[in-house]
């Protein structure tokens, strides 16, 4: 293989240009030495760039490295910040604003390039297929002085951070590339619905210093790649490289009794017969509760199914009583559509409708299939967990499972796909392209595997086949949370996840275990690989971990807790195959939920033991929480019942 080009450019501080000049209009010199590797994901070429500065003046800005490739129409991967185009060929103009990206002159969201600091992405990387073959930059997501250079990555060294490196993409000249410095551009998002434009340059610049230099060492990525799920195993690779485990703190049997008790004890309102959506903790130390009633997603089953099993655990009979209470509540013959024969998604007042708080940011009412089909198999769940822990059968929650599934069944469209909205006068499916809608896979999966039902059987393994080819095969999965305009997000996999689990236990069809891996290993490009910096408390106060977090979505810049949900299904593939690589990260997974919550009371400024909230800034990404005196917090100060539940459903599996 020839050796690689790298294009070299930079901006200077005070440049208000905004332009890169190439290295040779500045006084800056470069030297570029290969170190080993071939470029492949199993063997990276190892890149020593020196930079040097002869002039008798310390040079200050930022320094761009950029990987050249050809290929007509590129696809990128950033993980955790831009997968294919971040949907840049769907409409712009709609309320959930992300990076895209799109050929042409900028149109706000849009842009034909991207500069990020490196702790937006999960992994520090920036990958590219284009024409069949693989092109990337990795290198160490920040740099702690050593004289005149910059130190090589090795865990910890956040501790001692000197500067951020970059990340970039670029459509109009056909690059991927990382910086010594950084800059958010064209744009900066704190999240969906606050962003900042092109900042000047200032604390985001290396030094050059006089006479002096610095240096960094690359990993090039140059070899054919057939598919798009190439990218996974480049992921591998960086993961294997950069990887730094999250703190130990305290042990799943542990974290289950703290998170449960907090739950059952701090959230339970018996005359609404659910668990409170929040939980704030007042300056007098009393606490209000915010109801926010709804089936499921982020509150109701996805609260009282985690409880139940964890009560079942903890042999508590209260507890599995009051969690029973929640979901009969919600299962009620009244929280179906008679009309639709679909669940209602939210309760006020009494009443059932689909208005839940997502309500105003849907295009088109009806029953959401994401919430549909995650209602049925949490509910499905809750009778496994009754049967197998206390011998008690609940006939009438497969009667209900069955009714909706029914109608789900025949809503599929010709792909296999499930709606994304069905009609809440009809239950006709009005709009598909949409992962999400996988949990009605996986519910229908879970009904087949309790019932020994297999009639439907044929039709679930061609939506399973669907979904993966349509989405996890492209590396590009959306259609998950109801409040992102189906931007690229980790949520809708999980529920494929469980379904291709659920499937293979039905027929034991390794191609379902091939599907599963490549389900996990999408996941798990929005999973931390190393511990960011933190410089906002309370997270950087207690030592908090980014490994083994998720984040959310490429339209909401901070971790929760969704993504420790699998935990059971990443232990399912490992007892089916070994998997070094799955094994270490189900272990991250593991040691961030045990780490994520109240081990005593006000440990992360708020709250009692057990409590957490669904959100975790591990960079300047939705800083929007403040303590009383102003200053930025990088979490949520409330007891999000949702956030334990799902930390409570993966450590049970553990």
């Amino acid at each position: 293989m020839n050796e690689p080009t790298l294009l070299l450019s930079a901006r200077a501080l005070g440049d208000q240009t905004e332009r890169y000049r190439p290295l040779a209009e500045t006084c800056l010199q470069a030297a570029l030495s290969m170190q080993g590797g071939v470029g492949t994901v199993a063997d990276p070429m190892d890149l020593v760039v020196r930079i040097q500065n002869p002039t008798p003046q310390d040079w200050q800005g930022v320094i761009r490295l950029e990987l050249p490739f050809a290929g007509g129409e590129p696809r990128f991967w950033l993980p955790g910040f831009l997968y294919g185009r971040n949907r840049g060929e769907a409409p712009l103009r709609v309320d959930t604003k992300f990076p895209r990206l799109r050929r042409g002159a900028p149109e706000f969201p849009a842009a034909p390039e991207w500069m990020a600091r490196s702790d937006q992405l999960s992994h520090p990387a920036a990958f590219a297929l284009a024409d069949g073959w693989l092109y990337g930059l990795a290198t160490s997501p920040f740099y702690t002085a050593a004289g005149t250079q910059m130190t090589q990555w090795q865990p910890g060294m956040a501790k001692k951070l000197v500067q951020y490196t970059g990340f970039t993409c670029s459509l109009a000249r056909g690059t991927v590339g990382c910086t010594l410095g950084y800059e958010y551009a064209p744009w900066h998002f704190i999240q969906s619905h606050k962003y900042t434009g092109r900042a000047p340059l200032g604390g985001n610049c290396v030094t050059v210093p006089a006479g002096g230099g610095l240096c960094a060492t690359l990993q090039l990525y140059r070899c054919p790649a057939p598919a798009d799920r190439c990218v996974y195993d480049a992921v591998q690779s960086v993961y294997q490289r950069y990887h730094e485990p999250p703190r130990q703190a305290g042990s799943p049997a542990q974290a289950v009794a703290d998170l449960a008790r907090a739950v059952s004890r701090d959230a339970w309102l018996p005359g609404e017969q659910c668990y409170a959506g929040f939980i704030f903790e007042q300056p007098d130390g009393s606490f209000l509760p915010r109801a926010l009633p709804s089936q499921t997603w982020t509150n109701g089953l996805t609260v009282a199914v985690p409880v139940l099993l964890a009560a079942h655990r903890l042999k508590d009979a209260a507890m599995r009583e009051q969690a029973l209470c929640c979901i009969g509540a919600l299962t009620q013959p009244d929280s179906l559509n008679p009309a639709s024969g679909l669940p209602y998604a939210a309760r006020q007042d009494g009443v059932w409708s689909n208005r839940g708080w997502w309500f105003d940011g849907m295009h088109t009412a009806g029953h959401a299939g994401y919430l549909v089909g995650q209602a049925v198999y949490y509910l499905l769940k809750a009778c496994r967990a009754e049967q197998q822990y206390n011998g008690t059968l609940h006939p009438a929650w497969l009667q209900y499972a069955e009714k909706v599934l029914t109608v789900a069944q025949r809503q599929r469209n010709a792909d296999g796909e499930y709606p994304f909205l069905f009609s809440e006068r009809s239950g006709a499916g009005l709009e598909y392209d949409a992962l999400g809608s996988a949990w009605c896979l996986g519910a229908a999966a879970l009904f087949c595997e309790l019932t020994g039902q297999r009639a439907w059987l044929p039709d679930l393994l061609a939506s399973a086949r669907h979904y993966h080819d349509a989405f996890v095969a492209r590396a590009e999965c959306y259609g998950g949370p109801l409040d992102t305009d189906k931007a690229v997000d980790s949520e809708g996999v999980l529920a494929l996840i469980r379904a291709l689990a659920s499937l293979h236990r039905l027929t034991g069809e390794p191609w379902l275990l091939d599907q599963l891996r490549d389900a996990l290993c999408y996941a798990f490009t929005f999973q931390f690989c190393y511990n960011t910096p933190l410089g906002v408390p309370p997270l950087s106060k207690v030592g908090w971990s980014s490994c083994g977090g998720s984040i959310t979505s490429t339209a909401n810049p901070h971790i929760h807790p969704m993504s420790s949900t699998i935990i059971g299904e990443v232990r399912y593939y490992l007892a089916c195959r070994a998997d070094p690589y799955l094994a270490e990260r189900l272990q991250d997974m593991i040691l961030w939920s045990c780490q994520t919550y109240n081990h005593f009371d006000r440990q992360f400024d708020y709250g009692r033991t057990g409590w957490m909230s669904e959100r975790f800034c591990y960079c300047e990404g939705l800083l929007v929480e403040r303590y009383p005196d102003g200053a930025p917090a990088s979490t949520w100060f409330a007891l999000m019942p949702w956030a334990c539940g799902s930390i409570l459903e993966g450590l049970l599996d553990v």
